[in-house]
């Protein structure tokens, strides 16, 4: 009888077994990557994992104020990075083992859908961050359900018979028989919701389920606002929306126009790749800074730039127009008022 008993629980975890390994090993290989491989929870390190996180800001789903406070607070951001990976490397790693399976796909859950609300509007080819968040929203709900089977410290306690997985709290965040006398419907209730996320999320980031289909990871996308014209002094702030977050936006010209678009001044990509740093106040952790060849934006990265026109005084009421021009040819207009 007690085989009997155990035999669906035991099965369906078994089931799973595969499911529970790729999942641990993609929440726990983010605490290899950061620490074992190379160190990337150093701020002053390229790779700071806290840049990757500023990536998010410009289109995230509902949290967009807490990442926002976090790269306005570099300390903060990085005590959470901290502990943002130590939680994956618990929940990984407990995962892989099959301990508290049914707590740590909580954990699953809940990474999955950070990851889905924050960065799911990122991925140049296909979807990749959404594609990732939904995935691991629907594995730690089906983890969750099944638990662990043969294979798993969860099963090993319950086979040797311990007294602490007899206690009814055991099953809720262990393994063994799932609790809840209807299954059918919590399952079909969870399941309905979390297809209802995955339409919505999908319409909402990429436009994939009617309409016009867009990637805002294809093209850099800057918008200039906050423009002031004061002395000397042409002042604006830049923030980069879209585009690839693996490398910046390249700016090789700013260009102060006349009404007819004429060029009153121009900096091109020698001058910008020496951009003055006491010209830039970068707003987060992701900074706009000079490159080789360039002022490099990278995505999220918010500064104020300042330019000196000492050399259009002559001319001050005639500027007009400032024009931003990309390495790829894209043009950003707005108007100096």
């Amino acid at each position: 009888m007690k085989n009997s008993t155990n035999q669906p629980t035991d099965m369906a975890g078994l089931y799973t077994l595969s499911i529970r390994m790729v999942i641990g090993w993609t929440y726990f290989s983010a605490f290899w990557r950061r620490l074992v491989l190379e160190n990337k929870l150093d701020p002053d390190e390229a790779g700071y994992i806290g840049e990757k996180f500023n990536h998010f800001l410009p289109n995230a789903l509902g949290i967009k104020p807490l990442i926002e406070y976090l790269v306005t607070h570099p300390e903060t951001l990085h005590t959470y990075m901290m502990t943002f990976t130590i939680v994956e490397a618990v929940v990984g790693l407990f995962i892989i083992l099959g301990l508290f399976t049914r707590l740590m796909s909580i954990g699953i859950f809940g990474l999955a859908m950070g990851i889905l609300l924050g960065s799911g509007w990122i991925g140049t080819t296909c979807l990749d961050e959404w594609q990732i968040g939904v995935l691991g929203i629907a594995g730690g709900f089906t983890l969750f359900l099944t638990g662990s089977g043969s294979y798993s410290l969860d099963h090993y306690f319950l086979k040797k018979g311990f007294k602490f997985t007899q206690k009814k709290w055991f099953k809720w965040i262990g393994s063994g028989i799932f609790p809840i006398l209807n299954p059918k419907l919590f399952v079909l209730t969870g399941s309905l919701l979390i297809f209802g996320l995955t339409l919505y999320t999908n319409q909402y980031f990429h436009g994939g389920v009617w309409g016009t289909l867009h990637n805002k990871s294809i093209k850099p996308k800057i918008e200039i606002s906050n423009i002031s014209l004061n002395n000397s002094n042409l002042k604006f702030e830049v923030y980069r929306t879209e585009g690839v977050d693996v490398y910046g936006s390249f700016l090789i010209g700013i260009h102060i126009l006349n009404e007819k678009g004429d060029v009153l001044k121009a900096l091109d990509h020698a001058e910008l790749s020496k951009f003055s740093k006491e010209n830039i106040n970068n707003h987060y952790v992701a900074k706009v800074k000079n490159g080789k060849h360039s002022l490099i934006i990278p995505l999220g990265a918010k500064a104020d730039l300042t330019v000196n026109i000492d050399d259009l005084m002559a001319q001050k009421d005639k500027i007009h127009t400032l024009k931003l021009i990309d390495i790829s040819g894209i043009e950003w207009k707005a108007r100096i008022k």
